[in-house]
């Protein structure tokens, strides 16, 4: 391909033929800001943040659009840019309810930041019953929409409709009445959502959240008369120390334990031993339709985000789909059956608090059918962020706690139900059971690098013992949909598919902390986490799952059987078809 050659702030650069500005510069680590730009997903240059001066050209240019040429020298802070970055941010500013002291994003909105960067803090445009008021839209059971925020850099609207292939949001009305919402504006709970929160990673503003549940929380921990129990799903800990500023990547299993303890958390357990649970009744499952050769190919039911999209688009798959419940869903069973009866605790004295990389969780704990012990599994979900907040409105001092362990019997896992939080860990922790039931001896090596990264879809073919086995890894529901269409048709041909409803997996979760576009854009934040995951997998000194000490304990003293009546009552699901609208 054709090399360019240009010069950005006088700094020579060289990039390839079809380079947007925006993109040369960030090679150069040049920073262009941008609030509707997110590369491969919004790129209609809206917002008009990221305009930069070119010799030779009369206008400003936007530079997430505008592809290099030969020569080009470009100003990306010029008096001229500046001026009209600060005009734009006060053409904003008019429409925007600033109540930045209260709001959920302060400290962390990108459009703050700007205004904090260029100096804006006037209300040169605005003037009193200019600006549109508007209703929250609370309708939806895991986030809430606030108009009187949203700046229209429709990043929300892309992600929902490109990344996730679903669309019930988009932009009504036109000119200054234009708003973000649903079709007849229904509200979003109202609409096919599947809760997944992409919308709420990538909004730059406090236009959108999820619904706190941290003052709940913060009773119950209160109320003497409950044992209050929290367990973490594994991505929590590749991402929390983001929120107190650390880098993307950096493992903080301990001091996340330990910030629980002190928020007066009655046990800390941990989601990985849910993890390796799923994995014996999904491995169990998976070998029993393989022997039969019904229901194939066997559809992984972790992320609840998936399981909605596939009760509303693909009801016709539904008997394709686990009946496991998520490893969190698990193990609430767990705590309020095995750990309350051992303890002589009322499964209604219980409350389990699941902290999670996702916003879907909030709707999945009030499903019909998460009741085992005849109450909810699960009483409150709480987000990586909701956490932070938690720790924060405690003065808890994060970077300096020291490391501490997950409580017993309930907190030991392997390296198997660690690597979940990554798109492929679940195929592949299946797997490390799953072939070494189907040799009949030992794995010579536990990892399948064939189903890690970070790639849309991911495929395979095993051989086993002289069987091939077709394997795909997906996450995205756009994907989702790609893959589950050409099973329909008979383009593809699987025996396993793990499907994670959000890009990367639930290391990228909806309620994982946010990521501003200019990382975004340019780092694979993603693949950092992910590799803390892989990392922790490498050093546990169990790393499947039907290794793990205290599963064959469960199945041995509770349980019975993987797949027999008590664990169907007590681990396992059903699914509806769900109406369109």
């Amino acid at each position: 391909m054709r090399e360019m050659t240009l010069y950005i702030n006088k700094k020579k650069v060289t990039v390839p033929e079809g380079t947007t500005i925006m993109e040369a510069a960030a090679q150069a680590d040049i920073e262009i800001p941008a609030l509707c730009w997110l590369k491969d997903i919004n790129e209609d240059g809206a917002c008009l943040i990221c305009q930069v001066e070119a010799i030779g050209k009369k206008d400003l240019i936007i530079s997430c659009k505008t592809k290099v040429e030969e020569g080009m020298e470009v100003t990306t802070n010029s008096p001229r840019v500046i001026a009209a970055r600060k005009n734009t941010l006060r053409l904003l500013l008019s429409g925007h309810e600033k109540k930045c002291l209260s709001c959920v994003r302060s400290g962390y909105c990108e459009l703050q930041k700007l205004c904090e960067k260029y100096g804006i803090e006037d209300d040169t445009y605005y003037e009193e019953g200019e600006r549109q008021k508007y209703e929250l839209d609370i309708s939806a059971s895991h986030m809430v929409r606030d108009n009187n925020k949203c700046i229209l850099c429709r990043r929300c609207v892309a992600v929902c409709k490109n990344v996730q292939g679903i669309g019930v949001i988009g932009t009504n009305s036109r000119g200054c009445d234009s708003y973000i919402g649903s079709a007849f504006d229904l509200g979003l709970g109202q609409t096919s959502c599947v809760s997944c929160g992409q919308c709420i990673a990538v909004c730059p503003t406090g236009a959108l959240y999820e619904k706190d549940a941290t003052e709940a929380v913060f009773r119950a921990l209160a109320d003497s008369t409950k044992v209050v129990i929290a367990q973490t799903a594994p991505a929590v800990r590749a991402a929390l120390g983001e929120c107190f500023g650390l880098p993307a990547g950096t493992d903080t299993e301990g001091k996340m334990v330990a910030a629980l303890r002190e928020l007066g958390f009655d046990k800390v357990f941990d989601t990985d031993l849910g993890a390796d649970l799923t994995i014996m009744e999904e491995a169990n499952e998976f070998l029993e339709r393989m022997k039969s050769g019904k229901n194939l190919p066997l559809i992984t039911s972790c992320s609840p985000g998936w399981v909605t999209f596939c009760e509303y688009y693909f009801p016709e798959m539904l008997d394709n789909l686990s009946t496991c419940k998520s490893p969190h869903e698990m193990l609430g069973a767990m705590i309020k059956t095995y750990y309350g009866q051992k303890n002589t605790i009322s499964p209604e004295d219980i409350v389990v608090v699941s902290i999670m990389p996702c916003t879907a969780k909030k709707v999945e704990i009030g499903r019909e059918g998460m009741d085992a012990s005849g109450v909810q599994d699960v009483d409150y979900v709480l987000t990586t962020r909701e956490l932070s907040r938690m720790i924060k409105k405690r003065d808890i001092n994060f970077l300096r706690l020291e490391n501490a362990e997950f409580d017993d019997p309930l907190g030991i896992s392997t390296g198997a139900g660690v690597i979940f939080g990554a798109s492929g860990g679940v195929m592949e922790a299946a797997l490390r059971t799953a072939v070494e039931s189907l040799q009949g001896e030992e794995l010579s090596a536990v990892e399948f690098h064939q189903v890690r990264g970070m790639e849309g879809i991911k495929e395979a073919e095993l051989d086993v013992s002289g069987q091939k086995i077709r394997v795909a890894a997906v996450s995205g529901l756009a994907n989702a949909r790609k893959i589950l269409e050409a099973v329909a048709d008979g383009s593809a041909d699987y025996h396993f598919i793990e499907i994670m409803g959000c890009p990367g997996g639930c290391i990228n979760g909806g309620g994982q902390p946010q990521v501003p576009a200019a990382v975004r854009n340019f780092t694979d934040y993603r693949k950092l986490r992910a590799q803390v995951l892989y990392q922790l997998d490498e050093d546990r000194p169990l790393r499947k799952s039907h290794d793990n000490p205290m599963i064959q304990k469960l199945y041995q003293d509770f349980i019975g059987e993987p797949g027999g009546s008590t664990a169907h009552k007590l681990l396992h699901t059903k699914y509806r078809k769900r109406e369109l609208y």
